[in-house]
């Protein structure tokens, strides 16, 4: 997916609106990141395929009547501000270190995302329960399910971008939770896959 084709896909999937906000948004990143390192060198150019649709794409694998979203680990705001910019849900953002912290405080404040909270903690620390959990390059998907588990549901459902390396993650997965978990397709890498599961019990 190249960079037209990534912003071509935001204005037809989310609005003319929509787009420009997470214009704003990565704008907002590439500044931040002359002062910390929020993102590669390398994804500065791509940033809104590797970065911006990346994240957006997950919105399409939340169940119809989610509200709430949890993004574990936000760093910059990859999912979590994305998603936010990008739909009325109730979103919070979990993120310990404080610089990124009080970074995604002034993007919700600068660019107007009333529908998101900034959590500056680890995952262990946070309360309440949320029908969708994101993660991306976090840890590893046990630690994941151990660390959220006092926030999930019966009903929630985990979204987690994995790169290529999804599937095998799942086939290492202990027997009780391989079933529950299956990959969908990146649409911005074809190497690449998302792991979704519902419903994870420990």
């Amino acid at each position: 997916m190249t960079e037209e084709d990534a912003i071509g896909w935001c204005r037809a999937r989310f609005g003319t609106p929509v787009t420009e906000k997470l214009d704003a948004f990565r704008a907002l990143v590439l500044e931040e990141n002359d002062r910390q390192n929020l993102i590669s060198p390398a994804s500065k150019e791509v940033i809104w395929s590797r970065h911006i649709v990346d994240s957006a794409q997950l919105i399409d694998h939340s169940p119809s009547d989610a509200a709430t979203w949890f993004d574990i680990g936000s760093g910059p705001g990859f999912p979590g501000m994305v998603i936010a910019i990008a739909t009325a849900l109730s979103v919070t953002l979990v993120e310990p270190r404080g610089r990124r912290t009080d970074f995604l405080h002034s993007v919700a404040q600068m660019i107007g995302v009333p529908n998101v909270v900034v959590s500056k903690a680890k995952a262990g620390a946070v309360t309440g329960a949320a029908d969708v959990i994101s993660a991306r390059a976090v840890a590893s998907i046990p630690n994941l399910v151990a660390m959220t588990t006092h926030l999930r549901h019966d009903r929630t459902r985990m979204i987690l971008p994995r790169g290529q390396n999804g599937g095998s993650e799942i086939a290492t997965l202990p027997a009780k939770w391989r079933n529950m978990f299956h990959v969908e397709q990146s649409i911005t890498d074809a190497g690449s896959v998302i792991v979704i599961a519902d419903g994870v019990r420990t």
